[in-house]
């Protein structure tokens, strides 16, 4: 056994220790190097003169070893146990729409501190679960052994900005996509207010996987700050059964809002309905063409063909708040189905950043466009506090290796999934983790529903 795995099993075996103490994973000596998913500096122009589909992460993303950051004040190195994809590790992986090594030498430029995350390699992921394994000077509120998840809000507040929204913060970041040392690796070092107890009747790939799309959700559509949602509520959600769109299904229903739910096939639809969705919408067999073949020109008699079918499942009624995540291949659609005084919330933009939509349909109706990025601690806190109380149950599609990283990558760059991609690091195989029996008991029905078992 090498010196790097003896580390490993030494921090497995106190983790999977119901004995093992603070003070236990306190005295565990810290490896010099960890095993990472990464993009390196020097391959940013591989993919040049492809198209984004074209574009293979299993040949950008790199799994090897990588030397441990050192621990600074306010943060806190995690032993990974699991994390997952989200399109933010697809964008990194193909170099879109920009290099992220642009956003770690801007990081790098704040203070010597910053200067770490400044390297030739970007060690990519905007989840985790996992047990801390060391806090840096000022932490109280966690301590070494604390099984925990974490959000992927990275923020200074040493501006007033952030203080009322810490999504306002100027130098507000995505963790793991605009600064380095992310998820995707056995080790991870996170800011300590990033941090959230683990849902202990969860795995830890379950654990892991609802981070990041939870509380974008939770924000962009029952938070203040994004939809603010409401009883009776038309919400129209498209991509409905996937890792977004899967939770702002399940919120909506516990909200008593009605969801109107948008779906690419009858299988999706299936997993939409076991959630205890009514109103399905399946775009397949509608057969909407929103665009010309070429993409240059959009039809509004589509646009009024789908707000049709909109009132028909309704009774008649229009849409209150629209959960837009595709962007420039439904906003136009988007925009035309809300009701007068209606909302959209939009973030994401996988099929494309650049919009288009008749402006006389928002101004002369009073429409609102809210844009809605990740979540504030307190938003973050609650959508993982929900999880806990087993009121939102996470649902993953398939879960990888850390060195299947780059296949995971794929299958979300494809659209080749349901749910979330799980990534298992330092777990050595999928169902562990798991403290708490009766819970569990009441989410695998919970699970196996929106299964069809």
């Amino acid at each position: 056994m090498t010196h790097q795995e003896t580390h490993v099993h030494t921090i497995l075996e106190a983790i999977s220790s119901d004995e093992a103490t603070s003070d236990d994973f306190a005295s565990l000596e810290l490896p010099e190097s960890y095993r990472a998913a990464f993009v390196k500096k020097d391959e940013v122009d591989m993919f040049e003169g492809l198209t984004a589909k074209e574009k293979d992460p299993r040949k950008s993303l790199h799994v090897d070893e990588v030397p441990l950051p050192e621990l600074g004040p306010g943060e806190a190195l995690v032993a990974v146990m699991a994390s997952a994809i989200n399109y933010n590790t697809v964008w990194t992986s193909i170099f879109e729409p920009v290099s992220t090594f642009g956003f770690l030498e801007r990081y790098g430029r704040l203070s010597d501190l910053t200067k770490r995350h400044d390297l030739p390699y970007h060690v990519v992921g905007s989840d985790l679960s996992g047990v801390v394994l060391a806090t840096g000077p000022g932490v109280t509120k966690w301590k070494a052994g604390d099984r925990v998840v974490a959000h992927c809000l990275s923020v200074e507040l040493e501006s007033p900005d952030g203080h009322n929204d810490t999504m306002l913060d100027n130098e507000q970041r995505i963790w793991g996509f605009e600064t380095n040392f992310g998820g995707l690796a056995d080790v991870a070092m996170v800011k300590a207010n990033q941090l959230m107890p683990k849902p202990e009747h969860l795995t830890w790939e379950e654990a892991a996987s609802p981070g990041l799309v939870n509380c974008t959700a939770y924000r962009q559509l029952v938070s203040k700050n994004g939809g603010d949602m409401k009883q009776g509520d038309n919400v129209l959600i498209w991509g409905a059964s996937g890792g977004l769109g899967g939770f702002a299904t399940q919120y909506a229903l516990n909200g008593g809002a009605t969801p109107v739910c948008v779906v690419s096939n009858e299988e999706k639809a299936a997993i939409a309905r076991s959630m205890g969705a009514e109103l399905i919408i399946n775009r397949s067999e509608e057969g909407y063409r929103f665009w010309n073949d070429e993409g240059t020109k959009q039809d509004p008699k589509e646009w009024k063909r789908f707000g049709a079918k909109i009132r028909e499942l309704t009774g008649g009624e229009d849409i209150d708040i629209v959960f837009e995540h595709p962007g420039r291949e439904t906003f136009g659609a988007s925009v035309y189905v809300t009701r007068k005084g209606g909302t959209i919330t939009t973030c994401a933009s996988t099929s494309g950043y650049m919009h288009e939509y008749d402006n006389r349909y928002l101004w002369m109706n009073l429409k609102r466009i809210i844009s809605s990025h990740f979540a504030n601690y307190r938003e973050s806190w609650e959508a993982n506090r929900l999880i806990a109380k087993g009121k939102i149950h996470p649902t993953l599609s398939k879960t990888y290796t850390l060195d299947q990283v780059g296949q995971a990558a794929l299958d979300v760059h494809q659209n080749a999934h349901q749910g979330k991609v799980g990534v298992l690091c330092l777990a050595p195989e999928e169902g562990l983790g798991v403290r708490d029996p009766e819970m569990r008991a009441e989410h695998e029905t919970a699970i196996n529903r929106f299964r069809g078992v």
